[in-house]
């Protein structure tokens, strides 16, 4: 039995990613993420399980990533994506004599053989996402659907089970020679506004479509596919948003992209749909949302969808309901409930004329029940207050959840639908997984505890923390413990008492967890989320500030051990804090943005900063007020400051100017670069490494530990 949390632990955990029900409710299919060490790779597997937890899930896939795990409608087809070695069917058999030939003369012209292998490949290169698909009823290997050029990014299955979508990159002739110059590091040329993409890089040119082909194609690539000419992704957000295809049961197929004049210099996103041939092609909304996730009636005749004001991001996310019809008029059913939609899960219909979205509701992800024609209402309330949702989804009158705690890992379970129509009326939860079981029972200590704490802010207005203690910790008995306020992003989220490794690591070495849900949190409706729009800093920094003195004033918080961190606008906020404050013994901002001023064009979210604080050459003294390092004459907290080396939300520059500026002020300062990086922590070493390193920093600023603070300031 291990005692404590080390930090290799890390690499034993299986941390759930997203369910798929099959069309019967029967199966539930899903995924879940681990580390390979050796490879220094996150991976995702497969898993299918009978909802009903008579039997253990089966693990369908081992050596390489699956996601989007999808059902066909016979229930025994279930198709993900995957970056797999090209299916043997597709390989084997003799090469013709004369292609032979050919082949070796152009190898020989070029001075290699490139051994592509980019269909899925068996070459130099690593293989490209595909379309697979395993046949549960008669078992073996996943075959695989498509084999384009480039890859897959997005795919769904027919209704009659024959058929598939997909979103693929189609690049002129022109673009081909291009991109091929940019693999071979030639310069980068941009002519679109949105010119780069975190995660995706510096943009380019080239159109994803939709195609359309059989299961069955033999060549399974874009040729052997039909393309569906107005069926084609457009705008800042599509890089990372995609086309969302969702094929309905009368034949049509949704997507969503951007019809704007100019799509780069839009947030508007709009749902259409399209015959499978490619006409008929209909724009459903009218460009005033934001809109994702489309989702069929079962009856076929509606569309359900996540939509969003573009121009207020702090405004809930809401479910609306359209019909099939160019320019249809769509109406909210989830507006009365003042909520926001989580990112657990799409919407789903839990007959003809109900929804059932998952929301963020205060310090929790529950679930809602949205009637077309009546009041929505929350249900599941057996999900309790320790518990919150982390992944949804519904088909076949059964719910799958991801369900976690403070001290449970997410796990799958299912829930009857008639538990959504009367509360408790549909019998026991049944859990489907055991993820991390192994795990758990190698602790022999408990995990930590959790509640949901309420405190006054300077101004009076109640605010919740969600705060995490150590395993069986008691302020009478043990005095206060060091403490750490750990920053969500967004700030459009919001924090729930759910598992993390970082808070589950911090607590085993007795630091208390504090993850306040500041003004701006999207959880608690409109008025609380839109009281920070169009400032930064002020009203964060009080919340922050307000929760920690809150801890003090309880016994439960060290005031001399106190400590600040947070990743993207929890790094900004972070950086915020302690220009405003020396409260902190250290603190952390990670991949944050500290000069507004002078980074706008060099991320890719200039529209959102257009769209709430204007052009910095227009309005340059909010811009300057909004950014930290204008008082960053006023720091005197030592600082960890980190980013990533390819950051497009918060580029690598903004930590350079913070480091710095404090330096020069002689401020003790780290930077840490990660390379290669973007807006993430990508690898398992850079994961278990950050924590690592904010622990360390910590101790060594901490007066509560031998030879801490009193050693740095020598």
């Amino acid at each position: 039995m291990q005692h404590g949390v080390d930090i290799e632990s890390y690499y034993d955990l299986r941390l759930l990613s997203e369910v798929s029900v099959s069309p019967d409710g029967e199966r539930v299919a899903f995924t879940a993420r681990e580390s390979d060490p050796a490879a220094d790779e996150h991976r995702t597997g497969l898993y299918v399980a009978p909802t009903d937890g008579s039997r253990e899930p089966h693990r369908l896939t081992r050596a390489s990533t699956a996601s989007a795990p999808t059902w066909g409608p016979d229930g025994d087809t279930l198709a993900f994506l995957a970056a797999r070695d090209t299916d043997l069917d597709r390989t084997r058999g003799r090469v013709d004599e004369g292609d032979d030939e050919t082949d070796e003369a152009e190898a020989d012209e070029d001075g290699e053989d490139d051994g592509s292998g980019s269909n899925g490949g068996n070459g130099d290169e690593k293989p490209t996402q595909q379309v697979w698909a395993f046949d549960l009823a008669r078992g073996g290997d996943a075959r695989q659907l498509t084999a384009f050029e480039r890859g897959v990014t997005e795919f769904d299955l027919a209704p009659d089970g024959g058929r598939l979508v997909v979103a693929a990159r189609d690049p002129t002739d022109e673009e081909e020679d291009y991109l091929d110059r940019r693999e071979d590091d030639g310069p980068i040329e941009v002519t679109r506004l949105q010119h780069k993409r975190d995660g995706a890089g510096w943009l380019d040119d080239v159109t994803t479509y939709l195609f359309v082909g059989d299961l069955d194609s033999e060549a399974a690539d874009a040729e052997s596919f039909d393309r569906l000419d107005d069926a084609y992704g457009a705008g800042s957000a599509e890089p990372l948003a995609g086309l969302q295809p969702a094929w309905g049961p009368t034949d049509r197929i949704a997507f969503t992209t951007c019809v704007a004049d100019d799509p780069d210099d839009s947030g508007a996103y709009d749902v259409c749909t399209i015959a499978p041939d490619g006409s008929e092609c209909r724009v459903v909304t009218d460009g005033s949302l934001r809109c994702a996730s489309p989702t069929w009636s079962p009856d076929g005749d509606r569309l359900a969808f996540d939509g969003s004001n573009y121009d207020n991001w702090y405004e809930p996310n809401e479910a609306y309901v359209a019909p099939d019809e160019a320019d249809a008029a769509f109406e909210s059913v989830s507006q009365e409930l003042d909520r926001t939609l989580a990112r657990s899960g799409a919407p789903r219909w839990l007959d003809d004329e109900t929804l059932v979205v998952p929301i963020a509701d205060e310090a929790w992800t529950r679930l809602a029940v949205c009637p077309v024609d009546g009041e929505p209402r929350r249900a599941f309330t057996r999900q309790g207050r320790d518990r919150t949702i982390a992944a949804f989804d519904l088909a076949g009158d059964t719910v799958a959840l991801g369900l976690t705690g403070a001290d449970q890992p997410p796990d799958v379970y299912a829930v009857p639908g008639a538990e959504l129509r009367e509360d408790d009326a549909g019998g026991p939860t049944k859990r489907v997984s055991a993820l991390n079981d192994e795990w758990l029972d190698g602790r022999a200590d408990a995990l930590p505890d959790c509640e949901v704490v309420a405190y006054e802010n300077a101004d009076g207005e109640e605010i919740e923390a969600v705060v995490y203690y150590p395993p069986d910790f008691d302020a009478d008995a043990d005095g206060p413990a060091p403490a750490i306020c750990s920053i969500h992003g967004g700030p459009m989220s919001y924090d729930a008492p759910g598992f993390r490794f970082d808070v589950t690591y911090w607590t085993s070495k007795g630091y208390v967890v504090a993850k306040p849900n500041y003004r701006g949190s999207t959880s608690y409706g409109r008025a609380f989320s839109e009281s920070l729009k169009g400032s930064r800093g002020e009203l964060e920094s009080d919340d922050v500030i307000a929760a920690m003195e809150h801890l003090v004033d309880e016994g439960v918080a060290d005031a001399d051990r106190l400590f600040c961190t947070g990743f993207s606008y929890g790094g900004i906020t972070t950086a915020h804090v302690v220009t405003r404050t020396d409260t902190f013994a250290a603190a952390a901002p990670e991949h944050g943005i500290y000069d507004f001023y002078s980074n706008f064009g060099t991320d890719d979210n200039h529209n959102w900063h257009q769209w709430e604080f204007g052009m910095p050459w227009e309005n340059e003294a909010l811009y300057r007020d909004i950014s930290s390092i204008s008082r960053v004459g006023d720091i005197d907290t030592p600082l960890l400051i980190t980013a990533g080396e390819e950051d497009w939300r918060c580029p690598p520059t903004q930590a350079e100017q913070l480091y710095v500026s404090v330096r020069k002020q002689g401020v003790d300062a780290k930077l840490v670069i990660y390379p290669n990086e973007h807006h993430n922590i990508g690898t398992p070493k850079r994961a278990t490494h950050r924590i690592e390193e904010l622990t360390e920093w910590f101790e060594t600023h901490d007066p509560g530990v031998d030879g801490g603070a009193s050693e740095a300031s020598d």
